[in-house]
Parts: C-alpha cells; structure tokens; sequence
C-alpha cells in the first residue's frame, strides 16, 4: 500500500462500502474536487487496488439457501494434477469461491445451492466426478453472523 496516499485510502474505504456513489458524492464526502476523485479511481483500477465494481445481491431473494464449505481432498499432488482440479471446479456455478489450503486438505471451496437436494444433485453429478478427488467433506451453514466484503485498511 506503499503506493497509496489518505485521500486513496478514504476513497478505497467508501468504495469499499457502495460502490455505487458518484464522484461527486464521494468528492463531497472527503472534501476534493469530482475532477480529483475521477483520476484517483482511475488510477487506482489501473494500480489493480480495485479489481472490478460488483453488486452483492441477497442469495435468499435469488434462491441460493444453503451454503455448504467442502474441502477437498485430492489423491496426488503435482502442478498438472492442481491445476486440472482448478481449471474444472471453476466451471461450477455453484462453487464462489475456490481456495488452495495448507494442512489436511488440498481446496475449500464455498458452494450456493437452492438446497440440500440440489447440493446432493451438485456434488454427485459435477464433483465428484473430477478426477484424483480423494476425500470431500462438507460442511452446511446454519446461520450467518457476518459476512463483510470490506477489507480494514
């Protein structure tokens, strides 16, 4: 972050919470002028310090009920076998997100189906189906108490 200065911080910040805001909002929220706010955003998109502009959508209003975490387990280890497993599992709509760990196991991966049923239907039909997949443990969200996409800065 050594690139950054406060202004870029304080615009990452609200950005960070609605992306959505115009440049003069945000140049009325931080005292600098539109003109200001405009190259900051643009400089900080071409830094990579913003990735892209998303909205996050209700996965209940959209029938996406049950989160599932499954970590996965796969039977060897070498660059090519990593790699297939990801350049597959990121196909599945299903799977948000798709992290390589250290420890017992290989990926978790953050999974949204309309249900139980669906999931089953997922882990069956698409899953399992990958190749040199060892183990695959599951575990289902019963509630959630927080979930934040803004990093601290």
């Amino acid at each position: 972050m050594t690139d950054l200065d406060p202004t870029d911080i304080e615009i990452l910040k609200i950005l960070q919470k609605d992306a959505s805001l115009t440049h003069k909002q945000i140049s009325d929220q931080i005292y600098k002028s539109v003109a200001t706010i405009h190259e900051r955003i643009r400089k900080l998109k071409k830094l990579g310090y913003i990735k892209r502009t998303v909205a996050i959508l209700d996965r209940k209003k959209i029938d996406r009920n049950l989160i599932a975490f499954s970590q996965v387990l796969l039977n060897d280890h070498t660059a090519e076998t990593l790699k297939t497993f990801e350049d597959e599992v990121i196909r599945f709509p299903e799977v948000m997100e798709c992290f390589q760990m250290t420890g017992s196991f290989d990926f978790v991966l953050r999974i949204a189906t309309k249900d139980i049923d669906a999931y089953h239907d997922f882990y069956r039909n698409k899953l399992a189906t990958l190749p040199n997949i060892t183990t695959v443990q599951s575990f289902f969200v019963l509630s959630e108490t927080k979930s934040d996409t803004a990093y601290p800065l």
